[in-house]
């Protein structure tokens, strides 16, 4: 891990990061704050990250602008990735000080398909729709995992793509507000499918748990909602368009409370 500067420096970009994920991905915030301590200093400067690039399409109608914020990310993570100097910023600070060149590789192919966002074309096939979720909600696991441990990548893949599937449908109405065309087949039976086909990414990664050591796991907490959610829409389908896919917040305190205490994703 290279030096990130000063102890009070670095505590502040910390705070500053976790107070991104907070306000922009308060479930993920949530998530990071049932991990171990020592665990929140590698997951929040990852998640903050997120938050921004995830953001960056949707903050201007300029297509060349969004573009050239999603550049900017990409640039920083460059600079990383070569081990020089990093342009100083409260994200990319300690960032810099958790990512591998692995880690640094799969955050740049998020970015790379988080230009889907931009635009408003569809996705040209089931294959694309995949490799959107896999490269955005798969990857930032995978990166959030390797930066805390060594990991089964198949594993953690199956759980992140299942997560992002979970959290796409709940997003389904938005995105048709804002003049995208989210779903190839958004009848019931399609998303029934795509629901039961997420449910299955996520029992194949939670059957190989012990794949996972104990110091990446908590990467996979943010995971922890895909299941109740997953099964609502393959049960009732209707509930995507409705934006009611949302279990009972009090059901979802117990469960993130489940994971802290078991540490089982």
């Amino acid at each position: 891990m290279r030096s990130t500067g000063s102890s009070c420096a670095v505590n502040d970009d910390l705070r500053a990061c976790a107070d991104i994920v907070r306000r922009g991905d308060p479930e993920r915030f949530a998530a990071a704050m049932a991990a171990p301590v020592a665990a929140r200093a590698v997951l929040f400067p990852v998640y903050a990250f997120n938050v921004e690039v995830a953001r960056a399409p949707w903050l201007t109608a300029e297509p060349m602008i969004a573009e050239m914020r999603l550049q900017w990310w990409r640039e920083a993570l460059e600079e990383i990735g070569v081990g020089g100097p990093v342009r100083r910023h409260e994200v990319t600070t300690p960032l810099a000080g958790v990512l591998d060149a692995e880690g640094v590789a799969l955050l740049d192919a998020l970015i790379a398909a988080r230009r889907w966002d931009i635009y408003k074309d569809p996705f040209e096939d089931a294959a694309h729709f995949e490799q959107y979720l896999t490269r955005t909600s798969g990857h930032l696991m995978l990166a959030a995992a390797r930066a805390l441990g060594g990991v089964d990548e198949a594993a953690v893949l199956d759980v992140g793509y299942a997560s992002g599937l979970a959290n796409y449908l709940r997003a389904i109405p938005a995105l048709e507000a804002a003049g995208r065309v989210p779903l190839l087949d958004g009848r019931p039976q399609g998303l029934r499918d795509l629901a039961q086909n997420g449910l299955a990414r996520l029992g194949k990664g939670r059957a190989a748990r012990k794949s996972v050591p104990k110091p990446a796991a908590p990467a996979l907490y943010a995971a922890w909602l895909a299941g109740p959610v997953l099964r609502r829409a393959a049960a009732h389908p209707a509930l995507v368009g409705q934006g009611a896919l949302d279990p009972a917040p009090a059901a979802a305190r117990l469960r993130l409370m489940g994971v802290a205490m078991t540490g089982r994703w």
